[in-house]
């Protein structure tokens, strides 16, 4: 296996390429409807802003430029997603090479990336920012590394390009080269890298990079930060006390959830030599054991300060990346063959990834047997289709009250414009565009009443009553089981 390995080093990556290529095929073999982050994203590629609410807009604005060059569909989605994920495996491998020998142990902790549960599940099943901030911290170890081993100012700044990225991608990435700096000054040999003056450079790319989304922070504070500090309050009627509990609780249990199926893979690969593992340590187990521990610090902090009482295992996957590279640099500084182990970690992280696509994959064509339908159920094609052919053309523009509804109705009329009515922090076209389609879904309420907003929208926009007349059209849901049918109301306003 090690001869395979040096000989053909690229191997690994093209395995690792191979994957993700089927990552892609399956999603879209699985539905062309979206799920919530896709749909969001298949709506928000169509503005190009500073900041789009409480997420960064790094993400945003790569699906911004692929769209621009091949359009809006769940392909340009699918594709940004995957690329990313590829990237940051890649770019880890690279970082993991810079301070492990065996390229074994290296391919390892590359394919360790995978056995996170936030990657292999989450990442495949809905996220998105999350992702780019991965490709982040893959990218910052590999020039902060670089930066410890073999330092140059093209690795500085490689590194702080990758802070800037870092920061517009996720606002908590920024823990992790603060926690870097601060694991590198007990280390004598490294700490001189972190008080050299091309760290001022890095610095300087860092802030050229974040600047313009800073800017949007400081004068939209409110709408960056409300979004996930909302989401963690879960308990908020609660004493302080109970909170901290609730909030220590949460996240003692979401870095058990994000890091068990990992440390279990390790542990049945090199079952029997966990104690010497467990003692080993080196220069570089104790830096990155450092990161982790001062992040997950950092976690703590925030959490106890906001009185959060809900911590999700993908909020922590930024930090957690660094547990694969860290267990493989302790095997090392054991000195384990890791050869048989080799042998046995690919073929086990292969049937767990695998394993967890076929069933992400499948999910849309298996819960309707069993009467349930999920968002890749609902046909919007159908719908789309159904109403261009009988009003014999496309819209010019369609309004809608839901980001779900418009971010798939986007992906079908690629020449259209799709807005929801006072959504604060995106644009409003011109409302006289026509022909205009109004689209809104109420399950609860089957009877096509049009909602407030859209209402004023049309009012607005000098839409006489007359011709808003609401309809409604059901059409089968995607691998309809039976008869099952799923209604739209929506309005057609011609010329």
């Amino acid at each position: 296996m090690r001869d395979i390995v040096d000989r053909r080093p690229n191997l690994v990556f093209s395995v690792l390429a191979g994957y993700f290529l089927l990552c892609i095929m399956l999603r879209l073999a699985a539905s062309p409807s979206l799920e919530i982050d896709e749909a969001e994203q298949a709506f928000l590629s169509q503005f190009l802003q500073l900041g789009y609410g409480p997420q960064p807009p790094f993400y945003n604005w790569l699906q911004y430029g692929l769209a621009q060059l091949i359009g809006t569909s769940l392909a340009t989605m699918t594709i940004l997603k995957n690329g990313l994920l590829f990237l940051c495996c890649l770019f880890y491998g690279l970082a993991a090479q810079l301070v492990l020998k065996d390229r074994r142990l290296s391919a390892i902790a590359m394919f360790g990336v995978l056995s996170l549960p936030p990657v292999f599940l989450l990442a495949q099943r809905d996220l998105s920012h999350t992702v780019a901030a991965l490709f982040a911290v893959s990218l910052f170890l590999y020039g902060f590394l670089r930066t410890l081993t073999r330092p140059s100012l093209f690795s500085y700044l490689l590194a702080g390009a990758a802070v800037g990225i870092g920061v517009i991608s996720k606002y908590n990435f920024v823990l992790v080269p603060i926690a870097a700096i601060v694991a590198v000054l007990p280390e004598p040999e490294l700490r001189k890298r972190i008080f050299d003056w091309r760290i001022l450079a890095a610095i300087g790319v860092a802030g050229v990079v974040a600047l313009p989304h800073g800017l949007w922070v400081l004068q939209n504070l409110d709408a960056a930060s409300s979004g996930t500090l909302n989401e963690m309050k879960e308990r908020a009627a609660e004493g302080r006390l109970m909170q901290a509990l609730h909030g220590v609780f949460a996240l003692a249990s979401a870095i058990i959830g994000g890091s068990l199926v990992t440390l279990l893979v390790f542990g049945l690969v090199f079952r029997g030599k966990i104690r010497t593992i467990w003692q080993a340590e080196s220069q570089w187990t104790r830096m990155i054991g450092r990161m982790i521990a001062i992040c997950l610090l950092g976690v703590l902090l925030v959490v106890l300060g906001v009185a959060a009482t809900h911590v999700r295992e993908k909020w922590l996957v930024l930090f957690l990346v660094l547990l694969p590279l860290y267990l493989c640099l302790k095997i090392e500084a054991a000195a384990i063959d890791p050869a048989p182990g080799f042998r046995r970690f690919v073929p086990l992280v292969a049937c767990i990834v695998l394993g967890a696509l076929v069933i992400v994959s499948a999910r849309a064509v298996v819960r309707p047997w069993f009467g349930d339908y999920s968002k890749l159920n609902i046909p919007y094609a159908a719908f789309v289709e159904a109403v261009v052919e009988a009003e014999g053309r496309p819209p010019a523009l369609v309004l809608t009250n839901d980001r779900q509804v418009a971010g798939n109705i986007r992906t079908r009329l690629a020449d259209a414009t799709v807005v929801i009515p006072h959504l604060s922090d995106v644009p409003l076209p011109n409302a006289a565009k026509r022909p205009l389609l109004v689209v809104w879904r109420d399950k609860a309420n089957p009877s096509p009443l049009l909602p407030a907003n859209l209402k004023e929208a049309l009012r607005s926009s000098g839409v006489p009553g007359s011709a808003a007349t609401p309809r409604r059209l059901e059409v089968p849901y995607v691998y309809a089981s039976g008869p099952d049918r799923y209604g739209f109301n929506y309005i057609w306003v011609g010329e």
